[in-house]
């Protein structure tokens, strides 16, 4: 295949293309500034502006199989602002829409037939204890919103004759992710504790089976619309800080109260309070085998020393 990555500079970006080269498919990874980007076996790196559908890469579109879009300003950096949530929001539109509309300039016989666009399992906002699948309705935090739109924004491949499939990710561990990095490292100072109350339901999953899902919805037509990028074995946060504790060999007792956290994050304590039981129904039925299923053995690699 002939594969264009949008972010793929990026931590997952990078993780994919080389998944992709390693097999001997033609990566292009498109970037806002491609000669700062590493140099990187087998991809080649295109400039793009994700705000218009205009550009070298707009050519290079025409004969390729696939499209990823992991473009979007990071939710983890930066406080919350109103400007900083508008362009939350606004990076993640605009990139899609400059995608579809690059497809829809190129001939019907010579676009890609997938588009895998990114997303979050924040799109359910927060459930309680409700079992969750692709089936469920929307919820209403700010993050529901901006996945329900950046979902939309991709939706409209699909009367251009592409497919299109949603991942709805969990949060990502791997080693030098942003995120794993900060919820571990309380721990790796011995203060590491539920958030919370800890009751809410916590949802990831490993950075192998983030990419591997990627290529299930490259490579396999049978999948399409959202998919929840999650492993398995969900489990409430307190004892997903038990676990982290265990495998450092850490105390896991230092709670991070509730109004603390909103105190001090504002509207971005969202990310640790609240909670969704979501399952990995539509990866299951398309016969997806997770290499890490299961809570303890994910944070064992992620966290061992190599």
């Amino acid at each position: 295949m002939r594969v264009l990555i949008t972010g793929g500079s990026g931590y997952i970006g990078r993780r994919l293309a080389a998944s992709l080269a390693a097999d001997q498919h033609e990566v292009i990874s498109l970037s806002r500034r491609p000669e700062t980007a590493p140099p990187q076996s087998g991809v080649r790196f295109i400039k793009w502006d994700a705000r218009t559908a205009e550009g070298d890469w707009v050519n290079e579109l025409a004969g390729a199989q696939g499209i990823v879009n992991l473009a979007g300003a990071s939710i983890g950096k930066g406080r919350w602002t109103r400007q900083r949530m508008a362009q939350i929001l606004s990076s993640r539109l605009s990139a899609t829409s400059a995608i579809v509309e690059a497809i829809n300039r190129t001939p019907a016989d010579r676009r890609p037939s997938v588009l895998v666009n990114a997303s979050g399992i924040d799109y359910y906002g927060n459930r309680g204890d409700e079992l969750v699948t692709e089936e469920s309705e929307p919820g209403d935090s700010f993050l529901a919103r901006v996945s329900q739109q950046w979902e939309a924004a991709a939706r409209q491949a699909q009367p251009l004759g592409v497919r299109v499939v949603l991942l709805r990710t969990a949060l990502v561990f791997g080693r030098g992710a942003l995120a794993f990095r900060l919820l571990t490292l309380p721990f790796r100072v011995f203060a590491g504790g539920p958030l919370g109350d800890g009751r809410q339901w916590f949802t990831w999953i490993h950075v192998d089976d983030h990419i591997g899902l990627y290529r299930l919805a490259l490579e396999n037509p049978q999948v399409s619309g959202p998919v929840n990028a999650v492993a398995p074995d969900v489990r409430r946060q307190r004892e997903v800080a038990r676990e982290i504790g265990r495998v450092l060999h850490r105390p896991a007792v230092v709670p991070a109260p509730t109004p603390l956290l909103r105190l001090v994050l504002g509207a971005q304590s969202h990310l640790l309070l609240d909670g969704r039981h979501a399952v990995p129904a539509r990866a299951r039925a398309a016969g997806y085998a997770f290499r890490f299923a299961g809570l303890h053995e994910a944070l064992e690699d992620t966290l061992r020393a190599r």
